[in-house]
């Protein structure tokens, strides 16, 4: 399988610390998906960051769809991830006083690469995803703020699944939701990886969800700082 993650000696601290990510290797194939697992603090989501070219990695190389985004500068590394990347954040990041649906379809602003891989009008498909995701119709044009913390979650799953992104990526994304909404986040999220192809990178203390995925890989086996 074409790899579309690949890390070769990737090295990360922030400043005046200690290294906290040293990964020799590690590769992901395009269509896989990978459970990430860890303690607080050892630096999961650091990596999921590096991943997204949120952060650049100290040395090493990190390449996706084929770029390495060691080498790019913050902006390139911004609109790369506007284009290839579904990002699910531990705090949403959601603009809280535009509506849902324009939260959902705001993933598309930045991107005329998602924009032409829509099968759908853009605000067809946000609905699309907020019924998979069980959010009821007399929520989607209200103010984001508005809505309980388990919606606001489903808000930027739907928003982070947007424009068939390559690339998913997911920290904690079922922190906040009940077992029935778990049930329809996880089908949705997998259901759609597989429909368009994507590669799924998830972090989550949920050990229960792991069998769900075809690799799952311990943080402190993946990477040499945590045995320094």
């Amino acid at each position: 399988m074409t790899s579309l993650v690949s890390i070769r000696h990737l090295s990360f601290a922030w400043p005046g610390q200690a290294p906290l990510l040293h990964i020799p290797n590690f590769e992901l194939a395009a269509g896989e998906s990978v459970f990430i697992k860890g303690p607080s603090g050892s630096g999961k989501s650091t990596l999921l960051g590096l991943l997204a070219g949120i952060q650049s990695a100290n040395q090493g190389q990190l390449r996706l769809l084929g770029h390495d985004l060691t080498s790019m500068s913050a902006r390139a590394r911004d609109q790369f991830r506007a284009d290839h990347i579904g990002y699910i954040f531990q705090q949403f990041n959601l603009l809280p006083f535009l509506s849902v649906l324009e939260n959902v379809t705001s993933a598309l602003i930045f991107s005329r690469h998602k924009r032409r891989r829509l099968t759908q009008p853009a605000e067809a498909e946000a609905r699309r995803l907020l019924g998979e995701l069980q959010l009821a119709p007399e929520l989607w044009l209200q103010p984001v703020h508005r809505l309980s913390i388990g919606q606001q979650q489903r808000v930027a799953a739907a928003r982070a699944l947007m424009g068939r992104p390559e690339l998913v990526i997911a920290d904690e994304p079922t922190s906040a939701l009940d077992a029935d909404n778990r049930t329809a986040f996880m089908t949705l999220l997998f259901n759609e990886c597989r429909r368009q192809h994507s590669s799924l990178i998830f972090v989550s203390h949920d050990s229960a969800l792991e069998p769900l995925f075809t690799r799952v890989v311990s943080l402190s086996d993946l990477n040499e700082a945590s045995l320094c």
